[in-house]
């Protein structure tokens, strides 16, 4: 199979597993994949993940990728906070929620990072369109409960100040109802007493 007949068979996504080469062009010789990395026509992600030469790897296309290269998972923590503008972004990693155990990888196209979740805790996730596919985001409400979740030193308003969290935002953009409704739902009681903190920290500033 010559480059441009597999190029053509795949070139609709932003970027591709070996699975999907399968799926799509039956029984192909790996070793290729080698080949045309060391011309210059793909490159590898990870683990039997690649994409083309020449693909604008933008926001979006890193979502994306962080979603699919360890699935299932979902945006959230400190990238999603910085996507809602409610702390200064951190563009050194995606930092997502995974049911997988706890992981990171660090790839040509950055660093990976995904907290474990029960199965029961992964949920408040939004699909932002991406061409003709979705990104998996976690919403404003869910980001932050994940965010307070996985951090007990959160005890204070001095340490939210530290954090520079930007509380008029999340006024701006949340449901108090909502959130609420997702709290219940991690029946957690350590939870509740550092999103209670959060929540009078929010109303003092009104």
């Amino acid at each position: 199979m010559n480059f441009q007949t597999f190029k053509s068979a795949l070139d609709v996504y932003p970027f591709f597993s070996v699975n999907e080469a399968q799926k799509r062009l039956g029984h192909f010789d790996s070793r290729r994949l080698v080949e045309w990395q060391e011309k210059g026509y793909l490159h590898k992600i990870r683990n039997k993940y690649y994409y083309f030469s020449g693909k604008k790897i933008d926001e979006k296309f890193l979502w994306r990728t962080a979603n699919q290269i360890y699935k299932p998972s979902y945006i959230s923590l400190e990238t999603a906070l910085g996507y809602y503008n409610l702390i200064p972004e951190f563009v050194y990693q995606i930092t997502s929620v995974s049911t997988q155990k706890t992981n990171a990888f660090e790839t040509p196209l950055g660093h990976f990072n995904y907290r474990r979740f029960k199965p029961a805790l992964y949920f408040g996730y939004k699909l932002l369109p991406y061409d003709t596919f979705s990104i998996r985001v976690a919403e404003i409400e869910k980001s932050v409960l994940d965010y307070i979740y996985l951090h007990p030193k959160l005890e204070n308003v001095d340490d939210w100040e530290a954090l520079r969290f930007n509380t008029e935002m999340f006024l701006e953009q949340a449901d108090l109802n909502k959130f609420q409704a997702y709290l219940a739902l991690f029946k957690s009681k350590a939870l509740t007493k550092r999103a209670d903190i959060f929540l009078n920290q929010l109303y003092s500033s009104v």
